[in-house]
């Protein structure tokens, strides 16, 4: 298996209330078949896929999908200035903050919001792994 995620699927609960909440934050959908919603990101998508279909799809019962999986996502940035916009952003949005942007324990900026189905992300600056210019992230950094 190559190092490499292809495609992050989110159940979510209602499919285009989910993707008002990703356009909101900035995203553009990339024609998809029905059922799914697809968000192309920088070497890989975002995929948005209703609760019960992805529970159908693997063979367990909807109702066992749902709270926090112990999963972040993350979305970092350029600058430590950068994350506070961006959770406001989520907010206005629908979603809610979890933690406030702020400095961590271990030298960086984060904070963090949960979309409207419970999904967590954090939005981090990381002093240590700058972006490529494209936004590019590598745990080293460019």
């Amino acid at each position: 298996m190559a190092q490499r995620v292809s495609l992050i699927t989110l159940a979510v609960g209602d499919l285009e209330r989910s993707a008002a909440f990703y356009e909101a934050m900035g995203w553009h959908r990339v024609p998809s078949p029905d059922g799914v919603i697809a968000f192309d990101l920088i070497g890989q998508t975002l995929g948005l896929y209703s609760r019960a279909s992805l529970a159908e799809d693997l063979g367990i019962p909807a109702d066992s999908i749902g709270g926090f999986s112990g999963i972040t996502l993350a979305h970092n940035v350029h600058a430590a200035e950068d994350v506070a916009p961006i959770l406001a952003r989520a907010e206005e949005a629908g979603g809610r903050i979890l933690r406030p942007a702020g400095d961590v324990f271990w030298g960086g900026f984060i904070g963090y919001f949960a979309d409207l189905d419970g999904h967590v992300w954090e939005v981090a600056h990381n002093p240590f792994s700058p972006l490529s210019a494209d936004g590019e992230f590598r745990w080293e950094g460019y």
